[in-house]
């Protein structure tokens, strides 16, 4: 909690100053045809798996290879370890990678990189510690054998939808992800490898000797551990016929999610199990098929002189709505031009009647969302429908009713039994899934989270008014959100890091409500924000509040974005004249940068939390600015 005297921070000119000059440097990175996009950087994952996609072709690269190997070098922690996120501890699955990454790409294994990240590995319990989706890499680069992998037949295809595991029941991220998983283990897909370079040295116990790759989780896990094992036993009974309709139907599941150039699922680990898979059923590389597979994979390469790594998908629509949201408030007048051609062309990107996931659960439902990508059409974002179609209720532009609209009625549709919105996918509720062996990433379903929710509250409270349709959703909601605070007064937030983010957001969407700014929603979460400032006036929380819900809110250090949240939340609450708000303001104006913008150096989303995290480069520059907007606009309305 801060406690210096903030009643003489710098003056309004230099908070109008700060605002022009994020505003146009921001303006001047938007694209030609209206939408902005930034960076979006998982940890090395992804990249050294591009290295690995590379040798398990024969296909190399060898300049981006040695690009990709200058970034994963750089990104090793002091203990010689991978972390998931910038500053979090080693995780055994990252570093097993990159290890192998950086061996196929020719670092000598008694480098001293190598050698500090091997003895982590090993003091770990050695590669075989790692997560099912490391053990599947490495069977198919034969340094396990293929019993190391849960059992995942592509004969699943065929299972009812009333079985306890159908693909319907797993969230889109995870079934995008699976069904070509599904051929490459069930066909036992063989890598070239070239070099023939394995990593032994990375076992404790020889992996043919191994014995232990699943081990017990609790009574349901050992259940399906037991199922795992049977259903090894009883592949002798499936035959030819049922294989190859099961065959079939992934191949044609997978063409008919292709996306293009946008790829399977939006998502790197999805794209490139699709290309791998339709190559494993004897597709050539020329194939139409196969050749707009890879070209949505290298759509994801971000490259420099020097280094090079690979995004886990890009992020258009979201940067966009969210970047416009900061200009509405910073200047709506002046950035009229701007902010019309953006929203010409997300009005371009809203989806109707095209096929989707979503409408398995809601058949009945018009279409009307937007994706997070440049083209997903077979998974819209809750989140990023709400996020767009409240924007452009904010926006003062004209033609914008018929979007909005058909956005809000799609919303409501999505609305889930207990009130709450997941991302993708209603009701994905399935909690028992994430005990098979495959799901030791507990991350296989998109149940209703209360950021997401929020977001959707906000946009039902602007667009209600004269629509009395959407007040039962809207109220629904509303009693979710408020069952979800915590005790601290605090909120979880799933999609970015972590209270602060849910916290911010609640209090935006509540603050679009009737309910009183005096109700204990809105005092205990402006309680806990004030509480979580750090002495500099900003705010900061370690993704190690997902693991450790103890450390909510706390950091080594203040971060722009995270302290801009903090601001945007408090302001919504009212707190305008709050010494904390004005401190944060003037922690965001000391740490403004000659060019007009921010800069972070941390992940500040997760994918999947305690899995997969994000840095968002946008959030470090347009979050800031709609703080700062706010604060000013607020203070000159009074």
């Amino acid at each position: 909690m801060f406690t210096e005297d903030y009643s003489n921070m710098s003056n309004i000119q230099s908070l109008d100053n700060a605002i022009k000059n994020a505003k146009d440097k921001l303006l001047s990175l938007q694209h030609k045809d209206g939408y902005w996009v930034f960076e979006l950087e998982a940890d090395c994952t992804i990249p050294a798996e591009y290295i690995m996609l590379m040798h398990y072709l024969g296909d190399i690269d060898t300049q981006r290879q040695a690009k990709i190997a200058t970034y994963l070098r750089a990104e090793q922690s002091a203990d010689g370890s991978y972390p998931l996120f910038k500053g979090g501890k080693g995780d055994i699955s990252c570093s097993v990678k990159v290890y192998y990454a950086l061996k196929l790409a020719g670092d000598a294994a008694d480098a001293p990189h190598m050698l500090s990240l091997r003895d982590y590995i090993l003091s770990q319990g050695g590669a075989a510690k790692a997560n099912v989706f490391t053990r599947i890499l490495l069977a198919t680069f034969e340094q396990l054998p293929w019993r190391g992998v849960p059992f995942i037949p592509v004969e699943i295809m065929l299972l009812p939808s009333w079985f306890p595991f159908h693909i319907d029941k797993v969230s889109y991220w995870s079934r995008t992800v699976m069904i070509p998983l599904f051929i490459l283990c069930t066909l036992k897909a063989k890598a070239k490898n070239p070099q023939g370079t394995d990593i032994l040295e990375l076992f404790v116990v020889h992996p043919d000797k191994e014995m232990h790759y699943f081990p017990e989780r609790g009574v349901l896990n050992k259940f399906f551990l037991f199922l795992d094992a049977l259903g090894r036993k009883s592949r002798i009974l499936v035959t030819d016929k049922m294989h190859q309709i099961a065959i079939n139907r992934a191949k044609n599941w997978i063409i008919e999610r292709l996306n293009g150039e946008d790829g399977l699922g939006g998502i790197f680990p999805a794209m490139v199990a699709a290309y791998q898979a339709l190559l494993l059923l004897d597709m050539d590389e020329d194939n139409e098929h196969v050749i707009t597979a890879r070209k949505a994979i290298e759509k994801l390469l971000v490259e420099t002189d020097d280094t090079a790594y690979y995004q886990p998908c890009l992020s258009p629509v979201w940067d966009t709505g969210l970047m416009l949201l900061a200009l509405q408030e910073a200047d709506l007048e002046n950035t009229k031009a701007h902010r019309l051609k953006a929203y010409n062309w997300l009005k371009s990107k809203q989806l109707s009647d095209e096929p989707g996931d979503w409408r398995i659960q809601r058949p009945d439902v018009e279409g009307g969302g937007w994706a997070f990508q440049f083209a997903n059409p077979h998974y819209p974002d809750v989140d990023d429908t709400a996020v767009v179609a409240y924007g452009m209720a904010s926006s003062g532009l004209p033609d914008m009713d018929e979007s909005i609209h058909r956005a809000t009625r799609w919303v409501v549709g999505m609305q889930a039994e207990n009130g709450g919105y997941g991302a993708f996918d209603v009701d994905n509720t399935y909690y028992y899934l994430n005990e098979i062996p495959f799901a030791d990433h507990g991350a296989l379903l998109d149940p209703p989270t209360v950021d997401v929710s929020a977001r959707c509250v906000m946009l039902m409270a602007k667009v209600a008014k004269d629509h009395d349709e959407y007040l039962p959703a809207y109220n629904r909601c509303l009693d979710y959100i408020r069952s979800e605070q915590e005790d601290d007064g605090s909120w979880f937030g799933r999609w970015g890091s972590n209270y602060i983010y849910g916290t911010w957001t609640v209090l935006l969407g509540l603050e679009h409500t009737n309910i009183s700014k005096t109700d204990p929603m809105y005092t205990r979460a402006v309680t806990w924000l004030k509480n979580t400032q750090r002495p500099d006036g900003g705010w900061g929380e370690d993704n190690l509040s997902y693991d450790e819900p103890d450390k909510r809110g706390q950091f080594h250090k203040s971060t722009a974005c995270q302290t801009a949240w903090a601001v945007l939340g408090l302001l919504a609450a009212g707190e305008y004249e709050s010494q904390e708000v004005k401190a944060g303001v003037d922690y965001l104006l000391k740490t403004q940068q000659v060019d007009g913008l921010w800069a972070d150096d941390f992940h500040n989303a997760p994918g999947f939390p305690r899995v997969f995290y994000l840095k968002y480069h946008g959030y470090d520059k347009f979050f800031p600015l709609w703080a700062l907007a706010r604060y000013r606009n607020e203070t000159n309305s009074q």
